[in-house]
């Protein structure tokens, strides 16, 4: 909180030790009573690291702000791990209509495996008007999960009247996007989400036991790498190959 680390490189120069007010890419870690979570002992702790953020970052806002009647119809654009966890969630919600948004064909199908019921590839196909005519007007709510300026757009027009859109991308400090103004007065809502407005220790054991009943396979989207490999893992994530990259620390 006071700015200072309690880590130096060989020269004694402070670096940064900090990730989310806990310790990264360290065999033990430090962190507050308020951000630790006890795990049952019967998970792999392993795999259960990704739920710590862009897992419960996505099915948050559908299980814990949204809260969707069954029927409901809801857009997703990006089909990142955040994304994807969104559309898990979504099922897990039993909302009716679940669309994806997305550039990349294998995570669009990939979608649809885990609950989407419909899928968009915006490369080929104007999203908002597909989403309009699938939906007979719009959405009933959407999620933004790709921190792109003209996406936003997109998440807010394909909305019903009413229709609530969820902020999740996280963008730079000064980013901007244009938003037609009459589009809220007829009760249209976009609202900011951070870390799915989550409570952890009583959040992500409950991901935990959709998990263990077979209804959020969150562990589709994993692929472990070793500390070592951990420039691979980089590449392989920006490059789209895999969406849920994850380290395993070596045992001591």
């Amino acid at each position: 909180m006071d700015g200072t680390t309690p880590i130096c490189d060989g020269h004694n120069h402070p670096i940064s030790a900090n990730f989310f007010a806990q310790s990264s890419f360290a065999t033990y870690a430090i962190a507050t009573e308020r951000n630790a979570v006890k795990l049952p002992k019967d998970v792999p702790l392993e795999l259960m690291g990704p739920l710590g953020c862009g897992i419960q970052t996505g099915a948050g806002p559908v299980l814990n702000c949204l809260k969707p009647k069954a029927g409901a119809s809801i857009a997703v654009f990006g089909a990142g791990a955040v994304g994807l966890a969104a559309v898990m969630a979504a099922k897990v919600a039993r909302c009716g209509t679940i669309i994806i948004v997305d550039l990349n064909p294998s995570r669009l199908e990939l979608a649809k495996e885990l609950g989407a019921t419909h899928a968009i590839n915006a490369k080929t196909e104007d999203a908002v008007a597909r989403i309009r005519e699938i939906t007979k007007g719009g959405v009933n709510y959407s999620l933004e999960c790709t921190s792109v300026p003209k996406v936003f757009r997109q998440a807010v027009d394909c909305l019903g009247i009413p229709g609530t859109c969820g902020l999740i991308g996280s963008t730079p400090i000064g980013t901007e996007a244009s938003i037609d103004i009459g589009s809220f007065l007829f009760g249209r809502t976009v609202f900011g989400v951070v870390e799915g407005q989550s409570i952890p220790s009583q959040f992500i054991p409950e991901l935990i036991e959709l998990w263990k009943r077979g209804v959020f396979p969150f562990d589709r989207l994993v692929k472990f790498y070793e500390l070592d490999q951990i420039n691979q893992a980089m590449e392989e994530s920006e490059k789209g190959r895999v969406i849920k990259p994850t380290l395993k620390m070596a045992k001591r």
